[in-house]
């Protein structure tokens, strides 16, 4: 599937997956980000890892920091790793209904979150830098253009459908 046709068939999906989420305003020129909460502590021996075709990192989102946010957002900490042993780490949002990521905090290697300065919002679909998000998207962070109901679902089909610990 092209990410054209998997980004038309999650907007599809937004009309069947909308009556879901009750609590999730998917009305896009009604919809506004809420607050977004501080980074969570992560653990990077907990990480759910993938690889990512075209990158020689590898990427893994720790479970304990998934979020589902009443805006609709999917928040969490993405860890990539380089074989030599360097990290970049990112706190990062996931618009489901939009196909969109957002880069929120940088950890630094003094441990340290550094804020982005004015974070936007980035298309998920034929950007390099965003086929990480649209890995984790796939495997379960996203259902079509929704987010999963809940954490534990979401967990549940990041590790059945590809990631791994």
């Amino acid at each position: 599937m092209t990410f054209k046709s998997w980004g038309a068939a999650c907007l599809l999906g937004l009309s069947l997956t909308a009556s879901a989420q009750p609590n999730i305003n998917t009305d896009p020129l009604d919809w506004k980000e809420g607050e977004v909460p501080a980074p969570p502590a992560f653990d990077t021996r907990k990480l759910l890892t993938f690889e990512v075709t075209g990158s020689s990192l590898v990427f893994g989102v720790d479970p304990a920091t998934l979020r589902i946010s009443d805006d609709g957002i999917v928040r969490y900490v993405m860890v990539a790793s380089s074989a030599s042993g360097a990290r970049n780490v990112f706190y990062e949002g996931l618009r489901c209904v939009s196909g969109e990521l957002k880069t929120y905090a940088r950890y630094t290697p003094e441990g340290a979150w550094v804020k982005v300065n004015e974070p936007q919002w980035r298309s998920l679909f034929g950007n390099p830098a965003t086929r990480h998000a649209l890995q984790l998207a796939r495997a379960g962070a996203c259902n079509n253009s929704a987010p999963p109901t809940s954490v534990e679902e979401m967990v549940r089909l990041l590790k059945t459908q590809g990631l791994r610990p």
